[in-house]
């Protein structure tokens, strides 16, 4: 039973569907990708016959087909007016955009190879993408050059890479904020279309002569973004097919300026995830998509987007046919082929009267499978048509030529080649021409010779290798970890990177030359963690079986047989500043420690002593050296807030000693830590937590010394580092590197919350899983986990010092983040609140002079921070007065007693909640303490909650809890005078049972007990 469809247009442009009536416009993406325009020097008639909606000279018209189609233009020759292309009309206006006319005319000067011709624009960001190692293997890999040059276009992540192998080059085309999920090459290689996944999905379609953004389309498919996408042999159109449970697939004319699909329909979820598209390249009008079980053929043009489904099954044939693979339209006739996981082709044909005109072109659900073919036992995982050739490739790594009748041409294999994911040929045959065709192991020729070009292979477990038809020629040019790579670890004194993934697989690149030195590939489990000792000697490395292995950090054996104390996948691992301990943390909680020793006159590694020290997971392991001597010291942080300093010298065999336990959040969820450097005469660890705070302790009593508002992207830190000095004339000016989710920044020290002296940028949007710095602290390196890739930035420091400066001076960063800022009704409330404090500790009734101060007693400061919205805790109370109280006590060793408006603004932004108070915290917390009521609700009992306040946290007395209950519900005696009232708490029971209800939500409990301004929804679910 065939499924079919058919849908109106959306839009249409002009006088016929998809042709532009009037000149492009086209607006720069400031967050993206700069768009640009290709702006061809069209002839004047031309131009004006296209406005009119008239066929333009060189094109012809398919009737009953859809929109004029192109002539198809010389291969490798740069596009012109009459090249598909001519929609891209020159933007003559006056006071038009010099560095759109400036671009855009690099897109129309650009040929083949001028990518790499240009010289570097200078880096104008913090942080600027050097190389990229590694790519997604589940996409294709494409050949952009003839010959032998090897420049290879494939996806890393949510960045575009154009990689000339012999010339060492890589050139970035970035521009997505999730990662990629497909792509498409014109024909003639010059055109690149990119689309992702995610929220605010983007389709990018890229010049790839010159790296320029030519057209980006914003809210293609904003539900889930797009699972495939094709470009027409033309080059003038898109068809893209989106990713969610409900696939809706588009039409584009992505030369026309309207951010609308040409035309579209939805597509019913029976027919599986369809995540194959390509174009028939005798006819733009007509395309094919296919899931694992349907294969669905497209029709478009003046009367909208057709399709049909059409039924194929084990029965129709009598023979099972496997999965779809990939399908492509034969290059003689209307048939059309699928490859399956059987080693068959499914044969589709259209059935029913034929005719030979061309106006009744064959509908989409005339289309049925006519035949089956087996073609080998082997499945079939990719399925061509070049020139007059159909290709397949499979999973044994084969790569094989038929005619049009199927009959078996030639073939390529190789015993190391893994299954086939994607093949793309070069654009010109080899020289000479005449050679006959060859395989490395198996061959089968046809007669005359047939001749084929060279072409890339990517397999899935991402390897990319160049095969020479004419050489008998497989080589390898890029092999890259085939699972997660979650390591990476920078030599301490040369330009080398190590990087291990969950594959084994162990490799060790001189990121200067950016070519690889050395690899080892270990068997037993995947590398969790790396780090070379200060010395540079060694390299030991973390594994998921909880094994540790010390190797030889040039040759990578083995320093001596690996050890297996973890008890569970080793997350953290770090070297003593000496080189004579090694630690690492495991997640069953636990830090192990090994000891360089001396045996039989040569030093060897030992296993020390492991302990179970934290209840949570370990976020940091991390080694220092005591203040009064060279000797060691290991700390670790656990979720649990837990700082664990253990005692290196008192442990021994088996027996690991904890020196210091402390608590150092109250409620935040620390995520990293490092040591300060030292730019006072203090020394500090810096800790960052789940609630974008960086906090600074003293290194000796772990006493919280200032907590400072952290950079605010997206969500909190989850690694930090401190750059090495890169300017010796200035020790004083010292920077830190992090890393949040999904993103890799720079922050100037010392930290003072002023959030332009940082910066970020995305580097893996599907999760960034560690960095590491280089020696000399021009480079930072960050590995993205899942999406297999390794990403060297080149530090810009003068870029971040200059945004600093331009973010202003002194006070001006702080004010800006107050409501209004400087001059807004927020900050003379504050000053109203400042100076009434002063009356206050003065006493408000006295008679005596008043002495008029700029400054404030530290005992004011909970009194102000409340009365501005912001409610701390006790604790965070005492940390406030102690943060300004010691803040010149080891330059002067005096206490400070008071505190300016200024530095009073300071504390208060940097100690209030990052976001503000948010109702979610309420509700999750009603969550958690609740119980569902007869409606439904999350409620909690009257009598329960004040059992909580009075036994749980920060526990209230029963007299201070009345009196706190009564304030919020308006009820506290007194006249209305400023002094505080000495409070009765005879009545205050009563007033609890009548004012406060037997079930308290948490609305209630925002609105009605805090009162707290509540939004339209939860006033709703109040009122209910």
């Amino acid at each position: 039973m065939d499924g079919s469809s058919e849908v109106i247009p959306e839009e249409t442009t002009g006088g016929r569907t998809g042709v532009s009536s009037e000149p492009m416009e086209m607006s720069p993406d400031g967050q993206t990708a700069q768009e640009t325009a290709v702006l061809p020097e069209q002839d004047p008639l031309a131009a004006a016959k296209e406005k009119e909606g008239l066929p333009d000279a060189g094109t012809t018209h398919l009737d009953g087909a859809g929109p004029p189609s192109a002539l198809p233009e010389p291969r490798g020759a740069v596009s012109s007016p009459r090249s598909g292309y001519g929609e891209l009309e020159t933007q003559q206006r006056s006071g038009e955009d010099d560095g759109r006319d400036s671009s855009a005319s690099l897109v129309w000067a650009a040929t083949p190879g001028t990518l790499f011709q240009e010289d570097r624009q200078a880096c104008l960001h913090p942080l600027n993408l050097s190389w990229v190692l590694g790519y997604n293997s589940s996409l294709a890999v494409h050949s952009l050059m003839d010959g032998e040059d090897r420049v290879l276009l494939y996806v890393s992540s949510h960045t575009v890479v154009i990689h000339d192998v012999l010339g060492n080059r890589q050139y970035h085309l970035q521009g997505h904020t999730n990662v990629i999920s497909c792509l498409c090459v014109s024909e003639d290689r010059r055109w690149v279309a990119t689309a992702d996944r995610g929220p605010d999905a983007l389709i990018i379609v890229w010049d790839s002569f010159s790296g320029i953004p030519v057209r980006t389309i914003f809210g293609s498919h904003p539900e889930d973004g797009i699972s495939a996408i094709a470009i027409s042999q033309d080059g003038k159109y898109l068809a893209t097919i989106s990713a969610g449970t409900v696939q809706r697939v588009c039409v584009w004319k992505w030369t026309s300026p309207t951010e609308k699909p040409t035309c579209s329909t939805e597509l019913r979820p029976e027919f599986g995830y369809q995540d194959y598209v390509i174009f028939n390249p005798q006819n733009p009008y007509e395309f094919v998509s296919n899931s694992k079980t349907q294969v669905i053929f497209y029709l478009w043009g003046d009367a909208g987007l057709q399709y049909g489904a059409p039924f194929l099954s084990s029965q129709t044939f009598n023979s099972m046919v496997g999965r779809f693979s990939q399908s492509v339209f034969h290059f003689n006739n209307s048939q059309a082929l699928t490859g399956t996981s059987a080693g068959k082709l499914v044969v589709w044909d259209v059935v029913g009267p034929r005719t030979p005109s061309k106006e009744l072109r064959a509908k989409p659900h005339s289309m049925k499978a006519i035949k089956l073919v087996q073609m080998q036992k082997d499945s079939l995982t990719v399925l061509k048509v070049f020139e007059s050739c159909i290709v397949t490739g499979d999973v044994k790594g084969q790569v094989k030529f038929y005619n049009g009748q199927l009959q078996l041409l030639t073939c390529y294999s190789h015993s190391s080649v893994g299954p086939i994911r994607s093949i793309s040929f070069s654009k010109t045959p080899p020289d000479p021409p005449g050679a006959s065709p060859a395989c490395s192991d198996s061959c089968i020729t046809s007669s005359p010779p047939f001749v084929t070009r060279n072409f890339i292979l990517s397999t899935s477990d991402a390897t990319v290798l160049h095969v020479a038809t004419d050489r008998k020629n497989f080589e390898k040019v890029m092999e890259e970890a085939k699972k997660a790579v979650n390591a990476i670890a920078c030599h301490p004194r040369q330009a080398l990177v190590a990087v291990g993934s969950h594959c084994g697989l162990l490799k060790v690149w001189d990121y200067q030359q950016t070519k690889y030195l050395v690899s080892r590939i270990f068997t037993e489990g995947g590398i969790r963690c790396l780090s070379y000792d200060p010395e540079g000697y060694f390299l030991a490395a973390g594994f998921t079986d909880g094994s540790v292995y010390i190797l030889d950090a040039i040759s990578l054996w083995s320093s001596c047989k690996e050890f297996k104390f973890s008890r569970g996948p080793v997350t953290h691992i770090s070297f003593s500043h000496n080189s004579e301990y090694l630690a690492t943390a495991d997640e069953k909680y636990s830090v192990t420690v090994y000891k360089r020793v001396l045996k039989n006159g040569s030093r060897c590694w030992e296993h020390l002593a492991g302990l179970h020290s934290h209840y949570k997971p370990i976020r940091s392991i991390l080694f220092g050296v005591q203040l009064d001597s060279n000797k060691p010291r290991l700390l670790s942080l656990g979720e649990d807030r837990q700082l664990v300093e253990y005692d290196l010298n008192s442990s021994s065999k088996d027996r690991l000693v904890i020196l210091h336990r402390n608590r150092v959040e109250q409620s935040a969820v620390p995520l990293c830590l490092a040591w300060y450097p030292q730019l006072s005469t203090e020394s500090f660890i810096l800790t960052a937590n789940n609630c974008y705070k960086m906090k600074l302790y003293n290194t000796t009593t772990k006493m919280c010394r200032k907590t400072l508002l952290g950079p605010t992207y997206g969500s909190p830190l989850e690694k930090i580092q401190i750059l090495p000095t890169t300017n010796p004339a200035d020790p004083q000016k010292r920077y830190l590197a992090y890393i949040t989710k999904d993103k890799v920044g720079l922050q100037i020290l010392p930290v003072d919350g002023n959030p332009h002296k940082s910066s970020a940028f995305i580097c893996h949007p599907d999760g960034v899983s560690d960095l590491a710095s280089s020696y000399d602290g021009r480079y930072i390196f960050t590995v993205g986990g899942n999406d297999c890739t390794v990403m060297k930035w080149e530090v810009n420091l003068n870029a971040l010092d200059a945004a600093a400066s331009l973010g202003g001076e002194g006070l001006i960063p702080f004010y800006n983040l107050l409501d209004g800022g400087r001059e807004g009704k927020f900050f003379r409330e504050l000053e109203d609140y400042f100076y009434y404090a002063q009356l206050r500790s003065q006493g408000i009734d006295t008679l005596e002079t008043r002495q008029v101060s700029t400054h404030i007693p530290l005992e004011e400061i909970p009194s102000v921070m409340r009365a501005m919205g912001f409610y701390p805790s006790e604790e965070k109370v005492e940390e406030m007065i102690n943060e300004v109280k010691f803040s010149k006590y080891m330059d002067t060793g005096e206490q400070v007693t008071t505190i300016s408006l200024g530095d009073f603004i300071k504390l208060y932004v940097n100690h209030r909640p990052a976001f503000g108070l948010s109702m979610k915290n309420i509700q999750r917390a009603f969550q958690v303490l609740g119980y569902d009521n007869e409606k439904g609700e999350k409620v909690v009992d009257r009598g329960d909650l004040l059992l909580l306040l009075q036994c749980r946290g920060e526990h209230m007395t029963e007299e201070e809890l009345a009196q706190c209950l009564t304030t919020l519900l308006g009820k506290r005696p007194g006249g209305g005078g400023s002094e505080p009232d000495t409070y009765d708490p005879s009545g205050a029971a009563a007033l609890t049972e009548e004012e406060i209800p037997k079930e308290i939500t948490a609305e209630i409990f925002a609105a009605d007990i805090l009162g707290l301004p509540v939004a339209g929804p939860e006033k709703n679910r109040k009122k209910r």
